[in-house]
């Protein structure tokens, strides 16, 4: 029984702490990488994260690849006329000294024809790929359905 306490108790904590880790390619550093649970495998996910770019040079990100999605691509929300779409985006600029947030309402990498159903806790890499930077590998945590984002303040 205290086994089963102690391990749902990693489990609740590890959660932010995986969504709050920060990886670095280059002068880019990415971080609050982050998906929402879904009710089914046949609905697309979603995935968020921030990328900070502290060099001198503009990127941009140009791709996503996971092994948890047979189509991930990127999209950008936008409203017109007050009805929202969500078209493909052939890449999102990360302009040198600014941070582009992939992020409810804006850009965001969809997850199309998912391999499995998200389930909060769970957690799924994700390849980034960079016009200039190049590729990285980052461990995006399944929040809640109703998430907002993590809450990182907590983690550290």
């Amino acid at each position: 029984m205290k086994s089963l306490i102690l391990s749902a108790l990693l489990t609740l904590s590890a959660a932010p702490v995986l969504a709050c880790e920060t990886f670095t390619l280059g002068d880019l550093n990415i971080e609050h990488a982050w998906s929402r649970a879904t009710i089914g495998a046949d609905r697309p996910g979603v995935f968020y994260v921030e990328i900070t770019n502290n060099g001198s040079t503009d990127d941009a990100l140009i791709g996503i690849a996971t092994p948890a999605a047979g189509m991930p691509m990127l999209h950008e929300t936008v409203v017109t006329d007050g009805i929202a779409s969500m078209p493909h985006a052939m890449s999102i600029p990360v302009p040198a000294g600014q941070t582009v947030e992939l992020a409810p309402g804006g850009y965001h990498g969809m997850l199309m024809g998912l391999t499995t159903t998200l389930a909060e806790g769970d957690s799924f890499p994700v390849t980034l790929s960079f016009q200039n930077a190049g590729e990285v590998v980052v461990n995006v945590e399944v929040l809640s359905l109703r998430a907002e984002g993590p809450d990182c303040d907590d983690a550290n």
